[in-house]
């Protein structure tokens, strides 16, 4: 490596740096009034059933790292478990600090399983299938969610409505994106569109350089998207698995919150717990601030106040659980995200 390229990778691994600390700062910042509350109420609570929380992400990792596993193998990529797992605190700790809806992890995780031997749109697919899933393993606990409320008669004409619009999002939103991806001439029509726009939004800023993302070579990334898409299409019965991995993701995430509920000393309706975090995670994507805070904790106040939970238990408990489970994931993922760094992964995203 010569001496004049060493420089400028250490000026970008230092500039990547800054920017991390930077929005982890803005993070903290943010939820200043959150951690004080958190720490007041620390006194008034079952510290044996807050501790529940860490098996439970511990778990929540765990299938997702399988997961991608499963969704490499079927690509004819040997990606390891302890690599994936490391990943996926990396893709959580991303997402966390630099609010995209997703994007900025998809992004990360694309470049990240460069360096594994993984291919940009092998990559890609696999974080969109992820999502897919997800929201697909969604739909039978809404469901279910729904008739538990129903059973102790919390439903009303509201949780109907919310209920059944976020089961409609979700059926129509996974019918479009199969819809698109089915076709060669769809998937290239829509993304090259989404790289034109986001050109443009860059090319405001960068003036003198109007093609950030080279559209040929993107053209040739979506072609192999949907390669190995079909691919997946063609294996889909090895997708069970995933399916029940992304269910059990799901799921864990729910009953993190639900034993901050039992630290404070109440059973509540699991059905509303449901309903209440589905409706916080999918508005929260379009949040500007890290992590959808502000909207996460309104939103989910506002469901579980209209399934007939009080918003003076509601409020620190949501509050607790956001506070808790985002340092208990962001403090590993942040080491393995540097980690990832000094073993030259910014080098890596120039090629």
């Amino acid at each position: 490596m010569s001496e004049e390229v060493r420089p400028r990778q250490s000026n970008w691994k230092l500039l990547i740096t800054v920017v991390t600390f930077v929005a982890l700062a803005i993070l903290i910042f943010t939820l200043r009034h959150q951690i004080i509350d958190v720490v007041k109420n620390l006194g008034k609570v079952n510290t044996w059933a807050l501790l529940l929380m860490i098996p439970l992400q511990i778990l929540n990792y765990d299938v997702y790292a399988r997961m991608y596993r499963r969704f490499f193998k079927i690509l004819g990529a040997n990606v390891s478990y302890k690599d994936l797992y490391k990943i996926s605190l990396e893709l959580n700790f991303v997402n966390h600090i630099l609010p995209s809806g997703g994007v900025s992890g998809i992004s990360y995780f694309s470049v990240r399983m460069r360096s594994l031997g993984v291919s940009g749109p092998k990559a890609t697919l696999a974080q969109v299938m992820k999502f897919f899933l997800l929201f697909l393993s969604f739909q039978p606990l809404l469901i279910a969610g729904l008739f538990m409320l129903a059973l102790r008669g919390h439903v009303n004409n509201l949780v109907i409505l919310v209920a059944s619009s976020l089961i409609t999002l979700l059926v129509v939103g996974t019918v479009i994106a199969v819809y698109i991806i089915e076709s060669r001439s769809r998937i290239n029509a829509t993304l090259t569109f989404l790289t034109k726009a986001l050109n443009s939004l860059i090319g405001f800023f960068r003036r003198n350089n109007p093609e950030t993302i080279s559209i040929d070579k993107a053209q040739k990334n979506f072609l192999e998207i949907h390669d190995n898409y079909q691919l997946l299409k063609d294996n889909w019965r090895d997708l069970k698995m995933p399916f029940l991995y992304m269910l059990v993701a799901n799921l864990t995430e729910i009953l993190a919150i639900y034993v901050v509920y039992i630290a404070f000393g109440h059973l509540v309706n699991f059905g509303a717990v449901i309903l209440a975090y589905a409706i916080a995670n999918f508005a929260g994507l379009l949040s500007v601030l890290p992590a959808g805070i502000g909207i996460y904790e309104g939103l989910m106040t506002a469901v579980l106040a209209a399934t007939g939970i009080p918003a003076k238990l509601s409020i620190p408990v949501t509050l607790m659980y956001r506070v808790l489970s985002m340092f208990v994931q962001l403090a590993p993922g942040y080491v393995f995200y540097q980690r990832a760094l000094r073993s030259g992964l910014s080098s890596l995203s120039k090629k």
